[in-house]
């Protein structure tokens, strides 16, 4: 099996991750006994995830440090469904971390362009945001640092494009904005955020519209990295309107697992397709 120098370098970060996540998932069955099914299910469809990663990793197909956010992603994930905090507040960062980690080695093979910065951008609004929403009393400050990532997606997915170029899907993401926003009003949303949380509401989905319409102006090579990007955007409107869902209407079953999954699987389709772009545009 052909091992490139870069995935040797970066074999080491991975795999110590694989195990950290088979070292969680021992300590989770040892003090607990026999788990519940749900349980077992998590660690394991865990263990699975982050071998899976390795293994990309292993081959080249993915960059290590791209299988490390995989893998702290799911570690996150699944360290929070479980209960285990302290294991949360590690990866939960370090999962972004690995995901600025991965553009910037790619800036620095392919050349730093507009694009990058402004992915890098959205990447550290982003885990200033995971981090804020991590501490007490800091919601509206996290909800800004994600705002401002959304922003940064915008003018992302604005480079080289119309805007808005397919309206139909702009149109769609309004109209889901808008009966999002009135389920979360009907539902008990504080008068103290309704501003904040309009705000947000309208830029996520105007970030989804840009997406979706770089999708559809998109060359014919380069669709099907735009088509992981859009989904992506899709991804990130599903994580947050289960947040603020279980936030402000009512308590969903097993809430931060659907929550981190369709957040991570967000921040990776987008990732993977913008350096899928770039490296194509500069092969």
């Amino acid at each position: 099996m052909h091992l490139s120098r870069y995935a040797l370098a970066w074999a080491g970060p991975a795999l110590g991750i694989f195990f950290a996540l088979l070292l969680a998932w021992r300590v989770l069955a040892g003090d607990s006994g026999q788990p519940p099914l749900a349980h077992f299910v998590i660690a394991w469809a865990t263990v699975l995830a982050s071998l899976l990663a390795g293994v990309a990793a292993l081959r080249s197909r993915a960059s290590p440090a791209l299988a490390c956010m995989l893998q702290a992603g799911a570690l996150a994930t699944a360290s929070s469904a479980l209960g285990l905090q302290q294991w949360h507040l590690v990866f939960k960062p370090l999962a972004m971390v690995c995901a600025l980690l991965a553009v910037a080695l790619s800036m620095h093979r392919h050349g730093a362009t507009r694009s990058g910065w402004l992915l890098l951008a959205a990447l550290a609004a982003s885990l200033a945001g995971d981090v804020l929403l991590m501490l007490r009393g800091l919601f509206i400050p996290g909800l800004a640092a994600f705002l401002l990532a959304h922003l940064c997606y915008i003018a992302l997915f604005k480079q080289g494009q119309r805007w808005f170029a397919l309206r139909s899907a702009l149109a769609f993401a309004l109209l889901l904005a808008a009966a999002m926003y009135t389920f979360l009003w009907q539902g008990g949303l504080p008068a103290a955020l309704r501003l904040p949380v309009a705000a947000y509401v309208l830029v996520i989905a105007l970030m989804a519209a840009q997406a979706w319409g770089r999708w559809h102006e998109a060359a014919a090579a380069d669709r099907p990295a735009a088509l992981l990007v859009a989904l992506g955007a899709c991804s990130f409107m599903l994580s947050d309107s289960l947040l603020a869902t279980n936030r402000f209407v009512q308590p969903l079953p097993w809430a931060q697992l659907a929550v981190l999954s369709s957040y991570y699987l967000a921040q990776v389709l987008i990732v993977v397709g913008m350096l899928c772009t770039v490296k194509r545009n500069t092969a």
